[in-house]
């Protein structure tokens, strides 16, 4: 290219799996962009087969998809997706999991165990992924699985803002669900006015997937409406235990927050028959009508998620985001 002619114009392009094309459609609505057609669909025997519609040389490629059940299929695809980008000559692939798929795989509990979360990373990067964006990890350690740059964006913010809006002048205590997310309760904490917090003591069998047992309260909840704080509802039965747990120890109401609403059976049914006043989660899964009810809220994080990637997209912060705390 002569001089004259300048540099070339960056071009976004936003590709959507087959998860959740609802959350795709909201962020391209953000971004102001249009979802790139393709061809997608599913072999007899289960292969997957991807097309995209329209020249990718050279373009800023953000691939979206939502890892819900079935999940090892919509990661398949996702790689498939990665790989005909890669293929087609795109400039550089942004993979974008708002649910990082095998995220509590992340370390080896005892001898002969996979780590899972890892392998995904490796799996993304020999596809051809050049960058990954994701939000509200399990634990932050994934971010170093990639070997590259990694876009880990909080949900918190919006969350928080909801319990604001509808709880500002409650007594507040924050209330981690286990030890392990007395940071997560701090951050909230603090966003929510230097809140007092708690935690449930509670043991767990790791040879025992999705089963815990709600033991003591740690801190004082005492006619408090407690937030319960999670990055993640699957079966809902850590959370409604807790949630019985404070109230068991006096809490005045509970309210149930959480970033990734999984809802894998029975949580709905757990969900809505528990006392919690209201369930708070995000579209970063979707969550299908059968599995609503009445006091479940669910917030939009494709504002949070198109703004990320605008900021990808034009060399800027995504720190800048969160203030500085990203």
């Amino acid at each position: 290219m002569s001089p004259k002619s300048g540099t070339p114009k960056k071009n976004l392009m936003l590709f959507s799996g087959r998860a959740h094309r609802e959350l795709a459609e909201e962020v391209a609505k953000h971004l102001d962009v249009t979802i790139t057609p393709q061809t997608a669909h599913t072999f007899a025997n289960g292969e997957l087969f991807v097309r995209f519609e329209e020249s990718v040389r050279g373009t800023d490629a953000f691939v979206i998809q939502s890892h819900t059940n079935p999940i090892n299929e919509w990661v398949m695809e996702q790689l498939i997706m990665v790989d005909a980008l890669k293929r087609a000559s795109a400039k550089r692939i942004t993979v974008v999991v708002p649910f990082y798929p095998y995220a509590r795989q992340d370390k080896k509990h005892k001898g002969r165990e996979p780590i899972s979360a890892r392998l995904i990373a490796d799996l993304f990067k020999t596809a051809g992924a050049d960058r990954i964006m994701t939000v509200d990890l399990h634990t932050a350690q994934i971010q170093g699985f990639f070997d590259g740059p990694v876009d880990h964006l909080f949900a918190q913010n919006i969350l928080a803002e909801h319990i604001k809006r509808t709880y500002g002048d409650a007594d507040i205590a924050v209330v981690s669900p286990d030890s392990g997310r007395v940071r997560l309760a701090e951050k909230w904490a603090q966003q929510l006015g230097d809140r007092p917090i708690a935690f449930i003591h509670k043991t767990r069998d790791p040879d025992k997937p999705n089963q815990a047992v709600a033991n003591r309260v740690v801190g004082q909840v005492e006619g408090k409406l407690c937030v319960l704080v999670d990055d993640m509802i699957d079966t809902g039965g850590t959370i409604v235990k807790a949630t019985d747990a404070l109230l068991t120890e006096g809490a005045a109401d509970v309210v149930i927050a959480s970033t990734h609403g999984i809802l894998s059976d029975p949580a709905t049914e757990r969900l809505s028959n528990c006392k919690a006043r209201e369930v708070i989660v995000t579209n970063s899964l979707p969550i299908p009508e059968e599995k609503r009810f009445p006091r479940l809220t669910v917030l939009s994080i494709a504002p949070l998620l198109g703004e990320a990637i605008q900021q990808v997209f034009e060399d800027g912060s995504v720190t800048s985001l969160f203030d500085g705390h990203a």
